[in-house]
């Protein structure tokens, strides 16, 4: 009797086991899906090629943050959705008015969540409905100036994700793409940063993208991000990598005021930066994780700085 309640128990875990895997999400299916969405955009189209590219990085970033926190396949398979579905709405903005820029356009990320929740299409990424207000809510909040309080702690973790996944790859893309592409002006070079974005990356590190009147403000915002990564791995590839300064390389302005400014907020950012990383660099790192930065970091100059390697095997 004992037996075949032990075996019932067992048969009873499989099933749940099985049933759990069939609400996973299917990757092969979900980029399928993308890649057939994306295909009707003209995709000659540099502004369109880069948010393809974007997205894709963006998801790989999501994923590669979740399997840092050590979360649960489930949760990083989400991430990783969440990752490829964020900037779906970006087509239609470029396809009706030419341009990223929400403050000119309209809320990319309002677009999207209209797109696969009223029109449907998230049933062709994935069937289950369990996971659509973790998705909805982690693209509504991944271009706001703060997430919203009123998130389920899950809801919270995996907007926290996707901002921090997608300002790692916006730094990446503003040293690779063309400043047309994503400035949409070859040159910047007679632009100014403007008083209350200057004010606003000084005092509140933080720049509402209404406030933003020229390229250069937008430029500002970027460097703002530094501020507001959620979690340390993020910051961690921003420094590695070098982007803050390889971002301020790209870029002068011929009016005197505008080029101090730049050159103070440059400063702010990356002296900010390394401050965090000086501290937490080393500290608390998953042992996971500190084979990949080991390679990156063995006597590397990474910022101006040379780091010593600690011998942890």
């Amino acid at each position: 009797m004992y037996q075949r309640n032990a075996t019932l128990k067992k048969l009873r875990v499989v099933n749940l086991r099985k049933k759990a895997d069939e609400k996973m999400i299917d990757r092969e299916k979900a980029l399928k899906t993308f890649n057939i969405y994306v295909s009707k955009y003209n995709t000659e189209d540099e502004k369109i090629k880069l948010k393809i590219e974007h997205i894709q990085r963006v998801a790989k970033n999501a994923n590669d943050i979740a399997e840092n926190l050590n979360l649960s396949k489930e949760d990083i398979d989400l991430a990783w959705l969440i990752g490829l579905l964020h900037d779906i709405g970006r087509f239609e903005q470029v396809r009706l008015y030419h341009t990223f820029n929400d403050g000119k356009s309209v809320n990319h990320a309002e677009i999207g969540v209209k797109i696969l929740f009223e029109n449907g299409l998230i049933r062709e990424f994935i069937e289950d409905e369990q996971y659509d207000e973790i998705i909805k809510k982690a693209i509504l909040n991944h271009n706001k100036l703060q997430i919203d309080k009123e998130l389920t702690e899950r809801e919270m973790m995996h907007s926290k994700i996707i901002r921090d996944a997608d300002k790692v790859d916006i730094y990446y893309s503003l040293t690779i793409y063309s400043k047309e592409a994503v400035w949409e002006s070859k040159d910047l070079s007679n632009d100014t940063i403007s008083d209350e974005i200057y004010r606003e990356f000084k005092e509140d590190r933080k720049i509402n993208y209404k406030n933003r009147k020229t390229a250069a403000d937008t430029l500002v915002s970027h460097f703002a991000y530094v501020f507001d990564f959620n979690y340390k791995y993020s910051l961690q590839i921003i420094y590695i990598n070098n982007y803050i300064e390889k971002i301020y390389k790209r870029h002068k302005f011929n009016d005197a005021k505008t080029m101090e400014r730049y050159n103070e907020i440059f400063n702010i950012a990356m002296e900010y930066v390394k401050s965090k990383m000086e501290k937490r660099i080393f500290k608390n790192t998953q042992e996971k994780n500190w084979k990949n930065f080991k390679k990156v970091l063995t006597l590397n100059k990474v910022c101006g700085i040379i780091f010593e390697v600690p011998n942890n095997g």
